[in-house]
């Protein structure tokens, strides 16, 4: 039914009468409200076609209708990084079929420290999904002992008070080292993601581990920060410092396109002399000659795992007490 222009919480009270603190409690959630009255309101709203105003209804909930996800990156990655973008539309498709809007807070230049925890911890938003996360964030200890309701994208540096969901980086590179090595590949190096964040240091924790096991040295390591020219400019200090390496863990796709980029231009073919594997498969791995072999990062599952628990929580539900963490899967490609 079109809205009657001015209808009022009074009018909605008289119509269905009832007082007009009942009616505000059956309109914001029926507490306190017997059956017959919350009928009665719903009919009353339904013949006068009245909507509430969000900031009024605000005040009495105590909600802002909104969550937030916060990615303390700049907003050029978002547009170019598979896993940022991939973050953003599973979070938002997570939200069909629900009332919540999405606020995206990203990093600013020369932010001041705790400006993004501050926001969220001043009640403007009534839960949030934080990822891509660095040490420096401090966002895992600032929102630990916070009322709000938040699930993170990936392990954070605490080891209690906040719920994560993950994948199993330490397996999914130990993944990658071992297939190298059944490949034949006995002087193998990396390319590090960053080593302010958890799943770039864990990603070197399993290629390290393995190729140690492997009875190989582990030294030829090189970091890069999960772009494309930190890949190319990574794997040109590792192979200037390890020219005879016949092959490379690279720790995201996008780095891995980095990767074959410097070897195509030194001469060395991939695989014929230096073997490539990738980690992600959310997209740049389908666009490289050959194509990439890559550690599948289940992100969807994700994504869909952090937005289902915080709506849950939202809802009422404890937070879980214990990590969800998925595990990744090799995808074979051409490049090992």
């Amino acid at each position: 039914m079109t809205a009657r222009p001015n209808v009022t919480l009074d009018d909605v009270a008289q119509a269905a009468g009832v007082s007009r603190s009942t009616a505000s409690r059956a309109i914001n959630g029926g507490d306190r409200v017997s059956p017959h009255a919350q009928g009665a309101v719903d009919d009353a709203i339904a013949r006068l076609g009245y909507s509430p105003n969000p900031a009024a209804r605000s005040l009495v909930t105590r909600k802002t209708g909104s969550i937030a996800l916060a990615v303390p990156e700049p907003d050029a990655r978002i547009l170019s990084d598979p896993f940022l973008a991939g973050l953003l539309r599973g979070v938002s498709d997570g939200l069909v079929g629900t009332d919540l809007q999405l606020v995206l807070l990203l990093a600013r230049r020369d932010e001041r420290p705790g400006r993004t925890a501050r926001y969220l911890r001043s009640g403007h938003v009534d839960g949030a999904i934080v990822a891509s996360h660095h040490r420096e964030d401090h966002l895992d200890e600032q929102l630990a002992d916070a009322r709000l309701p938040v699930v993170f994208v990936g392990r954070p540096f605490i080891d209690s008070g906040v719920h994560y969901v993950d994948t199993d980086n330490i397996a999914g590179a130990s993944i990658a080292a071992a297939r190298l090595l059944a490949r034949g590949c006995r002087r193998i190096g990396t390319v590090t993601g960053p080593m302010d964040m958890t799943g770039g240091l864990d990603r070197l924790e399993g290629w390290r581990r393995t190729v140690a096991q492997a009875g190989l040295p582990a030294d030829a390591v090189s970091h890069g920060d999960f772009t494309v020219d930190g890949g190319a400019r990574a794997t040109a200090e590792l192979l200037e410092a390890h020219p005879d390496l016949d092959g490379v863990f690279v720790a995201s796709d996008l780095m891995a396109v980095g990767a074959m980029q410097i070897l195509a231009a030194q001469g060395r073919r991939v695989p014929e002399d230096v073997a490539v594997i990738g980690y992600d498969g959310l997209g740049a791995a389908e666009r490289t000659s050959p194509r990439l072999t890559t550690i599948y990062n289940p992100l969807v599952q994700m994504v869909a795992a952090a937005t289902e628990t915080l709506l849950a929580m939202l809802d009422g539900a404890p937070a879980p007490t214990e990590p969800r963490v998925l595990m990744p899967e090799l995808v074979e490609g051409g490049t090992a």
